[in-house]
Parts: structure tokens; sequence; C-alpha cells
């Protein structure tokens, strides 16, 4: 029995981890302009999408932005674990969510990359295409 609690507080811990990544990216992208839409957006059923973080640019300009939290740089980064499937489920996602304007805003996908103390934003890292 004892091997469940670890694994499930594992997920609690990467949970927590990720929900303060996510508040560092928001306050991040908050100073900058931008206002803050949706938090967590995810498409009904299994094998979906999710969105971290959905803002609009000053501009009108909707973001849909990936945080992603690496304690280093090696292998690759934070950055580059936004590979093509999790892109794919992305803007899947991102079209889900679209669906409920009726005129469609111009849109964008970010990455927050978070390494330790280091904070880098990725305007435009991927498309729709």
């Amino acid at each position: 029995m004892g091997w469940m609690n670890r694994g499930s507080s594992a997920s609690a811990t990467t949970r927590v981890r990720g929900a303060a990544a996510e508040d560092l990216a928001l306050a991040h992208l908050q100073r900058a302009g931008l206002r803050l839409v949706e938090r967590n957006y995810r498409t009904p059923g299994r094998g979906g999408g999710e969105i971290d973080l959905i803002l609009r640019e000053r501009d009108g300009t909707l973001v849909f932005v990936e945080v992603r939290a690496r304690a280093c740089g090696t292998q690759g980064g934070a950055a580059a674990s936004v590979g093509a499937v999790k892109q794919r489920r992305i803007v899947f996602a991102a079209r889900h969510y679209l669906l409920r304007w009726p005129a469609l805003p111009p849109c964008r996908f970010d990455v927050v990359a978070i390494e330790g103390e280091r904070i880098e934003w990725l305007r435009a890292a991927f498309d729709a295409g």
C-alpha cells in the first residue's frame, strides 16, 4: 500500500511545482501588459489537450501559453520539451476553445520556459500549421 502513497505524493508535488511555474509565468506576462483570460483550459473527454494560460495582448491578440519549468537547462531545457505531439494537443485545445468565439481574433502560441531563476518568453514559439 505504501507504494501507492509515494506515487500520489509525487504527482501532487509535480502539480504544486507546475502551478508555481504557471504563477511565475503569469506574473511575468501580466507585467508585460497581457491580461489573463483563462487558466488551465482543458478540452472535454480523454486524449484532448490543455492550455496552461490564455491571455490577451493590448492589440487584442489571443495568446495561448505553454509553461515549462526545469531545474536546469540540461537535455535541451524547458523550451525544447514542447515537442510536436504537445504542440498538436495545444493547437487542438485552442481550436476547441475558439469554437465559442463569434469572430476569430488574431492568435499566437507562446512558450514560457522557466529554468531555475531564469524566465524566457518565446513569442510565436510554434504555429497552428
